[in-house]
Formats: structure tokens, sequence, C-alpha cells
């Protein structure tokens, strides 16, 4: 019987696509108000168009140089802070709120992150879905090595609710990292493939393979209800 669900966040609850523009206009912005700089806009295109094209890395610089704008590492920096310190402009999808609304009176809900800080937490914060969960886990917080792949996230989840790992159950998108530590851990684990995702990425090896997947959070409960059934 299934105790306790668990969710990643980023491309799981809502389109991670969402923050980065979000976190470009606030890029755009802060470099707009420099003196001489191009407007706000055009330098967003000019961010978008690189990114758009897979340069996740270095989409700032890249931007800048096709601006003739400078570039070095000390702007760098400053605007991946820009970038990880902005209040997100993100809303819930719908069907986020529905699944969670349904889910929450009949089991344990967790969130468990990786990424940035303050950047995850303002995602929260933005999309405000603080009180649906017991439990919220921000990897970061407890140390960079503890990000996923790493169990300690989860091995505090299920000391949070005390609850028997084979009675857990966690959603994410990410392949390569999400599901290693559930897997082991004995939870039921299932990737959520959504054609929106930024990164569309395989398993590495069998260990890292989910044991579901759904192409939509609208196949969650049925997916849940079926366990429940078979446990």
């Amino acid at each position: 019987m299934i105790t306790t669900v668990v969710f990643d966040l980023d491309d799981t609850l809502y389109n991670e696509i969402d923050y980065c523009r979000s976190g470009f206009q606030a890029v755009s912005s802060y470099l707009s108000a420099k003196p001489s700089y191009p407007p706000s806009a055009t330098i967003f295109d000019a961010i978008w168009t690189q990114f758009s094209a897979g340069n996740y890395g270095y989409a700032f610089n890249a931007a800048l140089d096709n601006l003739k704008l400078p570039c070095n590492q000390q702007i760098i920096n400053e605007l991946i802070e820009v970038y990880r310190n902005h209040k997100p402009a993100l809303q819930l999808p719908a069907l986020s709120r529905q699944i969670l609304d349904n889910l929450k009176p009949k089991f344990n809900l967790a969130l468990l992150t990786d990424g940035f800080m303050p950047a995850q937490r303002l995602k929260v914060e933005a999309l405000g879905i603080q009180s649906y969960f017991g439990c919220i886990i921000y990897t970061e917080e407890l140390g960079r090595q503890f990000w996923k792949p790493s169990p300690a996230g989860f091995e505090r989840i299920v000391a949070h609710f005390t609850v028997d790992p084979a009675t857990c159950v966690y959603i994410g998108d990410n392949p390569i990292k999400d599901f290693i530590a559930p897997n082991q851990l004995g939870f039921t684990t299932i990737q959520l493939i959504s054609p929106d995702a930024i990164h569309k990425l395989t398993a590495p090896h069998p260990s890292a393979h989910p044991a579901h997947t759904i192409k939509s959070l609208a196949q969650l409960e049925y997916l849940l209800d079926r366990l429940n059934v078979s446990a």
C-alpha cells in the first residue's frame, strides 16, 4: 500500500523552460539598465536564441559576444547571480494543481529538488505549493555532495514520515540521476516523459531506469491506483 508520494520539481510539476525565460528576462532588464546598452528585448532575444539552439552553458557569453558587449568572467558571474536570485514569474499548471489537490488527502506528499539556492526556494514560493507538502528537501541545503543521485534526501523523507521505503513512490523526469537512489532504497519510481522538458535524456545503465513511465501527470492517479491494487 502506498503511503508517500515524492515529487521532483523542475520539469515535473512545472515546465523548467518557464523559469529559464523568467531568468533571462531578469538578466536582460539588469543589463539594459547599464549606460549605452541595448533595450531589454534585444538582449533577451540574443540570450534566447543561444538557449534555444542548445547552448545552455554559455548562452550569456555568446549573447554578449554577438551584441558586442563586454564579456568577462566577472560579468558572467554577476549575470548568474541575477538569474539565480530573481523572483521568478511562474504559475503552477492547472493539471499539477489538480493532481496535488487530489493526492494530498490520500498520501503523505513530499518534494525533493536539486539546484542552487535561493533559486529552488524562490521557485517553490512563486508556484505557491509549499502547503501541499509535509516535507520539502532542498538538497543544496544538505550540501552539494547530497544532490541526486545521493540517497540522502530520500532517506530524510522516509525518516520524516516514519514509513517503509517500499511504500513510497517517486516521480521525476531525469533518468541520469533521479531514479538511482530511490531504486536502491526500494521506492517505486516513475518517470514523467514530457515533450516540453528541456533535456531529452536516457538512463546510462539499468540501475537508473524507472520502474514505470508516464507521458503526462494526468496518468499518475490511475497508475497509483493500479500500484495500490497490486500491492
